[in-house]
Parts: structure tokens; C-alpha cells; sequence
């Protein structure tokens, strides 16, 4: 097995105190205000929630930030609630949304929250260009045209103005993201450099109005939050919150055993059977929108032709790596939207059958086989699929190398189309459907930059799904807008350059006096401020 390895030397801290984010002092249970997390973090390369765009990064300001529409933990199933928007209207012809902001609402400056501030921060989503923008652009806003389509008539009312009629509950659910969180624009102001938005300096620091705000970030170490005392939602029980990087499963069983952490975010299922007895622990289960996926380069000559596409297919044991080393924690699932969203496809045509993909093979030109790259972040799980991949594509005679690196070294090279094939997860950004059609579907200039967009990273050029993506996003009739997502993931499952195979079943273990710790399920991300102990 080849293997390169761009990360040299983890080193794992074994305990927390109190009052300091790494120290040599252990003690069983942690503070009865105070949340530790363990989590994979090295994802995160920004904290400005108008550039960040991973999914540790998504969680920090899913807390640390508000929306102007929402989600309520408590019943997720609810779909979008009201956020720092009180109410919003929308116009006959469906391009305009007001939005009323909430009175009496301030930042964590103490400052008080405004529909100038809304304006700012969608206007600043939108002119930054960063990652995610995508989300907010994909509705007509560019920077030429924010002033008049994104406007604070007076100081409680945001009036926003798409550029065609939209299906309300996708242009809504988007004001849900992440990318829309509202900043402090006096703040962000003040600590602007060189016409940067304030970009380097929200990078590591933070002006929200969430449940949280930020006290210190050690990229690839931890991050630590403490309360909003004043938040206008809830009152949190938790007066500070530490999310350290731990990432080897053990280490984080350990931990949660000793009581040196309180929540356990990515176990094994090995280290979650480990637990079920113990009654000082609990795991909880939850169906995420995660969707793991392997993806082929479409510049590569080879992994361009159909027939090799449909060979991958074949040489997947989707069954044995969720009945081995998966077991509890993903489910076989070969379409784009994940299940519980509108459109949801349950098909699974795909199973291992080498003696197919051969055939398949050999009539692309390539009974040998051939060789190829697999790159992959440094997660147990996705080193363990990436692994079982270079297997079985072996018995059809593709060699496989293994190229691991941290999130960030991965997903540089991803978002820079420098890879043959690639092994990751993908996340909904809002709970509507064209949030993954838009991704996995949609490829508006392939010679431009859109990194955001998977099939723009995969140089997969289809200008007549993407043109089906964006009429299914416009269609109003419920049933025939599902019909649409349903057709489409038939079509994708079969000649698309990606192989979706499992949707993540979220185990978290913690002990068992913590109550109240929600992931997100498939719509949103984690809540740190309905925590109790």
C-alpha cells in the first residue's frame, strides 16, 4: 500500500482544566457551566462566517451568529422560523422580500442590531467573493447592483429584490446560512484594511449577536466561546464552551470515560459499542444531510469516459464497509439530496460486482486497468473508505495511491481541481433541495471559478442539467418540484463523476448528566446554548 502522507506528527492533548484550553492537570468531570467538545477541527481555515465554509467552521458560527430567519432546536421539523427577522412579506411578483427587524436586539458590542447591519453583512457576502457567496449570488446580487437590491429603508426594515422568482422556502431557507449571518457593522467597520470588509481581522475574531462569542482560536488545537449574558433568544446554561481537535476516536473515548470532555463527537462505532454500558455515558443518533461521496476529475483522460465512470460504480462494497467498520454511523445511500429533504431519492442500483466492472472497463479501452490517485483527509473513517476503495478497485486492476493531508491540504487541492479522484463528505448549506442539486448539478462556466460548486471542482461542463437545476429552483408546484430533484439524481446516479455512497448517521457519546445537545440533524448545525447539565 502506497501511502503519502502530508501530515507529520499529530500530537494529542489528554486533558482539560477549567480555566486553560491545554494543561497537564486531569480531574474526573468538568465544570457544571462549562461544555467540552471533542471534535475534528482542522477543517476550520476561517472563523468570518462570510468566508468559512466547512463543517467545524459551520458549527462555531451556527452559535457565535444569527440569521434573519432561523431554526428551533427543539423541533427542526418546523423548516425556517423567525430569526432577527420578526416577520418578512413578499411581493405579488415573488422578487421582493421584506424584512422587519427585530427591536431591541444588540451585538455583543452592546451595539444595537439594525437593518443596516443586515444590509451590510449581506451586501459584504455577496462583494467578498469568498467560498460561499454562491449561496447569496446565485439570486441575481453582484457588486454592481447591491444598492439597489439589498437596502435598509429605515432603520428596522431590509428590502432584498432577486433577479427572477425564486420557490420562497429556497430564496428563505438560504437567509437561514451560514454566509447570511448578520455581523456588527461598526465593528467590522472599524477593523477594515485595504477594502477587505474587515475579512483578516473576522477571520480570527468575532462580532456576532449568537449565544456565544469568540475568546480564542488555536487553528487545528481548539477554540473557546464564552456566553452572551444579554442573548435575546434563551438564557444558555453553559458560560463557556471548549471544542478541541482530538482526532483519533480512542482518544476521545478516553477522555469522555475519564470525564475530561463532555461530548464525543466522532467515535468509531468499535468505541461506541465501548460505551453502550456504561451508565455514567449515553449516545445519541441522528440522521445528518452528510453525504459521502468519491468524485473523478473530468480533465483526467481516463476517468473522463463513461464506461470508467460506470466501472467505479461496480467496484464499491458499499454493504460491507457499513456492515464493518461504518456499522451505526452511515447507511448506503447513492443520490445527491440526502433522505428526509423534498425530492429524496431512496434507489440503490449500485453493488459490488468486479466481474461487471471489468466488462465495463474493458470496453473503455482499459482491461488492464491503470493507475490513479486517491486523495483524503486525515478522519479515520474517510482513511478506512479510502482504503477499502484501493482494494477493491485492485481486483479490476486500478492501482491506487493514497495521498492523506489535513482538511485544509486536502481541500486546497480539491477546490483547485489539482486531483484524480477525491474521497469527502458534503453538507447541505440550507434545508431545500437545490442546495446539493446546485453543487452536485450545476456547473454555471466551468472555465470560471466557482469552487463552491462540486462540479465546477470536478470540471464536469453540463449546461443542460445545470439550466434544469436552476427551473426546478423556480418551480412553485411542490409535487412537480420534487418530481424534477427525483428525475434529476435517476440521471446523475448514472453519468455523473460522482459516486454518492453512504449518508452519515451521527453517533454522539457523552456522558450522561449533558442534556440538550442538538447536531442539527440534516437542516442546520450544532447548538451549543441549549445545553444543560
Amino acid at each position: 500500500m502506497k501511502i503519502k502522507n502530508l501530515l507529520k506528527g499529530l500530537v494529542f492533548a489528554t486533558a482539560v482544566s477549567a480555566t486553560a484550553l491545554s494543561t497537564s492537570v486531569t480531574y474526573a468531570g468538568t465544570p457544571d457551566n462549562v461544555l467540552v467538545v471533542a471534535n475534528r477541527i482542522d477543517d476550520i481555515t476561517s472563523l468570518d462566517p462570510q468566508d468559512l465554509f466547512e463543517f467545524a467552521g459551520s458549527d462555531y458560527a451556527n452559535n457565535v451568529y444569527d440569521k434573519l430567519v432561523s431554526f428551533d432546536p427543539n423541533d427542526l421539523s418546523k423548516g425556517y422560523v423567525a430569526g432577527l427577522a420578526e416577520s418578512w412579506t413578499i411581493s405579488d411578483d415573488g422578487k421582493t422580500f421584506t424584512f422587519k427587524i427585530a427591536k431591541g436586539r444588540k451585538f455583543h458590542s452592546g451595539n444595537p442590531i439594525t437593518a443596516h447591519d443586515a444590509e451590510f453583512s449581506l451586501r459584504r457576502a455577496v462583494a467578498m467573493k469568498k467560498t460561499p457567496s454562491f449561496i447569496l449570488t446565485q439570486f441575481g446580487f453582484n457588486a454592481d447592483n447591491l444598492e439597489a437590491t439589498i437596502k435598509a429603508t429605515d432603520d428596522y426594515t431590509l428590502v432584498v429584490k432577486t433577479d427572477e422568482k425564486y420557490a420562497p422556502s429556497f430564496v428563505l431557507n438560504c437567509f437561514a446560512a451560514v454566509v447570511s449571518s448578520i455581523v456588527d457593522a461598526k465593528v467590522v467597520k472599524s477593523h477594515e484594511v485595504d477594502g477587505d470588509w474587515g475579512n483578516k481581522w473576522l477571520q480570527t475574531n468575532s462580532a456576532g449577536s449568537g449565544a456565544y462569542s469568540l475568546v480564542s482560536w488555536k487553528p487545528s488545537e481548539s477554540y473557546r466561546l464564552k456566553v452572551n449574558s444579554d442573548y435575546w433568544l434563551h438564557k444558555p446554561a453553559m458560560k463557556s464552551v471548549i471544542v478541541r481537535h482530538i482526532d483519533e476516536s480512542a482518544n476521545q473515548r478516553l477522555l469522555l470515560e475519564k470525564g475530561d470532555i463532555d461530548v464525543a463527537r466522532n467515535l468509531t462505532p468499535t468505541d461506541v459499542e465501548g460505551i453502550s454500558s456504561n451508565a455514567d455515558l449515553a449516545v445519541d443518533n441522528d440522521l445528518r444531510g452528510r453525504i459521502m461521496y468519491i468524485s473523478m476529475n473530468q480533465k483526467d483522460p481516463i476517468l473522463s469516459k463513461p464506461k470508467v465512470r460506470e466501472a467505479l460504480r461496480y467496484l464499491i462494497d458499499y454493504d460491507g464497509m457499513v456492515n464493518s467498520f461504518l456499522k451505526g454511523q452511515y447507511v448506503v445511500h447513492q443520490a445527491f439530496l440526502p433522505l428526509t429533504y423534498m425530492g429524496e431519492l431512496k434507489d440503490k442500483p449500485f453493488s459490488l460486482n468486479v466481474a461487471k466492472a471489468k466488462s465495463l472497463l474493458a470496453e473503455a479501452g482499459y482491461a488492464d486497468g491503470f493507475d490513479a490517485e486517491i486523495i483524503v483527509r486525515n478522519a479515520q473513517e474517510r482513511i478506512q473508505i479510502a482504503q477499502s476503495l484501493q482494494n477493491t478497485f485492485k481486483q479490476a486492476g486500478i492501482n491506487i495511491s493514497l495521498t492523506q493531508g489535513t482538511g485544509k491540504q486536502i481541500l486546497g487541492k480539491y477546490r483547485a481541481r489539482d486531483f484524480q479522484i477525491y474521497v469527502g463528505a458534503w453538507g447541505p448549506d440550507y434545508p431545500d433541495p437545490h442546495t446539493n442539486a446546485d453543487t452536485f448539478a450545476s456547473n454555471p462556466d466551468n472555465n470560471g471559478e466557482h469552487a463552491g460548486k462540486l462540479a465546477w471542482r470536478n470540471a464536469w461542463d453540463i449546461p443542460e442539467l445545470t439550466a434544469l437545476t436552476k427551473a426546478a429552483s423556480q418551480e412553485t408546484d411542490k409535487v412537480k418540484r420534487a418530481q424534477m430533484y427525483v428525475d434529476m439524481q435517476r440521471d446523475h446516479q448514472f453519468n455523473s463523476p460522482f459516486v454518492e455512497m453512504f449518508q452519515k448517521n451521527e453517533q454522539t457519546g457523552r456522558r450522561a448528566n449533558v442534556k440538550g445537545f442538538y447536531t442539527g440533524s440534516a437542516v442546520t448545525q450544532v447548538f451549543y446554548w441549549t445545553v444543560t447539565k
